[in-house]
């Protein structure tokens, strides 16, 4: 069994960043409502906790608190931001509207050497006062110390910035140390689950591998699993390490609809059928995709027609594999690549109290439909650690580290009707550009240009423009090279690429691929603009 830390979300939008942090220090952690019961608190066993931000106001809503057994439980308590007022509140403090909010950067002084802030700071004053460079984001403000508590952080317009009652081993910060702007936060958070909660850091992605094929070998039995290929990482790697547990017995169906990058079809059987010898069925659907697609312009609608669609052929072929006994006859279990921010987003934690924020494609109703048991190796795991398992499964780096592809593929890079001459087009231009970024190295950091950008790839424009090509006159379809930089995807900034780099690309493109004509960089942020088109 791990150690582990137990997050109680009261719903702030980067509570999923506070688990991040905690598995980057080798620790598991689970993220649950913040009203579960006393009675799962108790048996959940956590060697710490943590408590989260909100949107929410602790003199408003009364009913967002913390469960009583969080302060019974005897283990260290960590609160952030909201965290820490609900702390405060309910340990006989005192919270109140500011109003003075602080919203962003801020330097933080610290105060009285506790266990947590010992020796963690970003540079200190003339007095020789230790401060730490974080990011605030809160409206209200602790106004007076629970009994006990001392004071361990301030800044000038929020005098109790931080708190700690060393005896209980509870700390609370108004800032949130799970976000990259807080320079010390990783710090911050490794001492408190290493540290003051004693965690052993044994949740290491290389030793997990052991441990989730004997659960799988477990679950399955000698029954048999369906998987649908995809193509993507998190499939890919669910494949790898089903197939690592009971070889054949899992037989993956890869469903091919015509808009994945190109020659990514034949890589995929290359490397599941030919190099992992796993039962792989490939469904050539691109002539039924394309043409449902036909004269469909609305993202929603084209998205909506290829998930209904890749279910639909995912059905057929279980069906048939079923009828013919083709070593999957009276398969119980469906395999999917559910990761845990999947599970959290979709409201899907074990109360199942949570918000659900959207909803997944692999969380919904297919089992139901196909009439199979559920098998999700990899839904307690974060993308992050996901790549690290593939890799630890043997995968191929570049594909288990490649950027982020929509599940509806190019039908959401082909701006308005996907067609087949444009699908073909966008499939070499952005080849090409994916190409450039893999072979230029950026001298300054040693790195290609795709690893130094977060998702990179190529829009395709149903317009024409004029041009010119030797001493004729052209009219040819226009790209649009998209690059981003990103550590959460929530915020992204467009990549300063290098003007020789977008040069190269731009003349291969309109040299190499006939049809187009015109190559633009789009340098647009988010916000106010979404890292995809459609």
């Amino acid at each position: 069994m791990h150690d582990k830390i137990l997050i109680l979300d009261f719903g702030s939008q980067v509570t999923q960043l506070i688990a991040r942090r905690v598995r980057e220090a080798h620790v598991y952690c689970e993220i649950h409502p913040n009203d579960v019961s006393d009675e799962f608190i108790r048996s959940f066993g956590a060697k710490g906790i943590i408590l989260s931000g909100s949107h929410a106001s602790t003199y408003e809503d009364h009913e967002l608190r913390a469960p009583q057994a969080v302060w019974d439980s005897g283990v260290p308590v960590l609160g952030i931001c909201y965290g820490m007022q609900t702390m405060a509140v309910q340990l006989g403090g005192e919270v109140s509207w500011s109003d003075t909010r602080e919203f962003g950067y801020a330097e933080v002084r610290a105060h009285g050497h506790t266990e947590l802030l010992r020796g963690i700071q970003d540079f200190s004053t003339p007095e020789g006062h230790g401060m730490l460079k974080v990011w605030m984001s809160h409206g209200d403000k602790v106004t007076a110390l629970p009994p006990g508590f001392k004071l361990m952080a301030s800044t000038p317009s929020c005098p109790i910035a931080g708190m700690a009652h060393e005896d209980k081993r509870y700390y609370a910060v108004q800032f949130h140390p799970e976000v990259t702007h807080t320079v010390q936060g990783t710090e911050l958070l490794n001492r408190f689950v290493r540290g003051i909660c004693g965690c052993a850091g044994d949740w290491i992605m290389g030793n997990y591998i052991e441990e989730a094929v004997q659960r799988i070998r477990e679950q399955v039995g000698d029954e048999e699993v369906i998987l649908g290929l995809s193509g993507g990482v998190d499939s890919s790697v669910a494949a790898a390490l089903i197939h690592r547990a009971i070889g054949d017995q899992l037989t993956c169906v890869f469903v091919d609809h015509g808009l994945l990058r190109l020659n990514e079809g034949d890589m995929v059987m290359d490397m599941f059928a030919g190099r992992l010898h796993a039962k792989v069925i490939r469904v050539d659907a691109s002539e039924l995709f394309l043409g449902q697609l036909a004269g469909v312009t609305d993202p929603e609608r084209k998205r909506k027609i290829i998930g209904g669609l890749f279910v639909d052929v995912f059905k057929a072929e279980a069906e048939k594999l079923k009828a013919a006994g083709n070593g999957v006859k009276g398969a119980t279990f469906l395999a999917q690549g559910t990761i845990y921010p999947d599970v959290v987003e979709s409201g899907g934690t074990k109360t199942k109290k949570a918000t659900t924020i959207k909803s997944h494609h692999n969380v919904g109703g297919l089992p139901e439909q196909l009439g199979l048991k559920l098998l999700e190796p990899l839904r307690e795991l974060f993308k992050d650690e996901v790549r690290e398992l593939g890799v630890a499964l043997g995968l191929p780096h570049d594909m288990v580290y490649r950027h982020p592809f929509p599940g509806p593929g190019l039908g959401v890079r082909i701006l308005g009707e996907v067609k087949p001459e444009y699908a073909k087009l966008l499939q070499r231009a952005d080849a090409i550009f994916i190409e450039e970024l893999r072979s230029t190295i950026d001298p300054h950091s040693g790195k290609s240009w795709y690893d130094l950008t977060s998702q990179a790839f190529t829009v395709f424009l149903p317009v024409k423009s004029v041009g010119v090509m030797g001493d004729g006159r052209t009219y040819d379809y226009v790209v649009a090279l998209r690059a981003v930089q990103t550590s959460d995807f929530m915020t992204a900034d467009w990549a300063e690429l290098p003007y020789s780099l977008l040069k190269k690309v731009s003349g291969r493109i309109i040299n190499e691929v006939r049809g187009i004509n015109r190559v633009t960089y789009d340098v647009s942020s988010k916000p106010p603009a979404t890292i995809e088109w459609e």
